[in-house]
């Protein structure tokens, strides 16, 4: 069953969701409404011209912290010092380039000018965090997301240069504020990166804290 949302701020339990993942629909795109769909495991993902989606998929892909994937050529770029890694410096930035980023079998971008205004509010209003990289002063990759309880909650990333955004996330992944990183959906990249499933009962009570 998939749910209509009105203008209350309440979301069905995670768990109703339909077998894609797809919760909900309506709503809007309010900060208040942003956090409280994060705090229960849930996330907006829609196309322009669409309405608001809700999903809480009923497997998680997650990394935990400890269990990052670090290649022998990856830990070599690391200690070379390649890059310049920074966080909350240039926000907006960063989400406009993900915005851009072209997605293998996707045409367009579900990061909207709205969905961009709203995480731009959320990170004004502290939820949100961008992770940049840098080569020779000049952004060269990143990653956004909203930090829940320890849980970083990825939503997106980009690349102008080969290992820029995996840098930022092996970054995130050393920082010792996080317990999890929520990668949402998985993908090869991540699952390379030692990113895992897990089922959507254990994430909401790792997100719980």
């Amino acid at each position: 069953m998939i749910f209509r949302l009105t203008d209350e701020l309440i979301f069905p339990d995670p768990s109703l969701a339909e077998p894609d993942g797809l919760l909900a629909i309506g709503g809007d795109l309010s900060a208040e409404r942003l956090v409280l769909s994060y705090q229960n495991g849930i996330f907006p993902w829609f196309s322009e011209g669409d309405p608001i989606c809700w999903y809480a998929p009923h497997e998680r892909c997650v990394i935990f912290p400890e269990h990052v994937q670090v290649s022998k050529s990856m830990r070599k770029i690391l200690a070379d010092g390649i890059f310049t890694v920074t966080m909350d410096q240039a926000f907006t930035d960063v989400i406009a380039n993900c915005a851009q980023a072209p997605r293998k079998g996707q045409d367009g971008t579900w990061i909207t000018t709205a969905m961009q205004d709203a995480y731009i509010n959320l990170h004004e209003k502290g939820w949100a965090h961008s992770v940049e990289v840098w080569h020779k002063g000049t952004l060269a990759g990143g990653l956004y997301g909203l930090e829940i309880n320890g849980v970083f909650c990825g939503e997106s990333m980009f690349s102008l240069m080969s290992n820029a955004s995996k840098t930022a996330l092996i970054w995130l992944c050393r920082n010792p504020a996080y317990r999890l990183i929520d990668c949402q959906l998985p993908n090869d990249h991540l699952m390379s990166l030692g990113a895992e499933m897990i089922p959507q009962e254990d994430y909401l009570s790792i997100l719980a804290g």
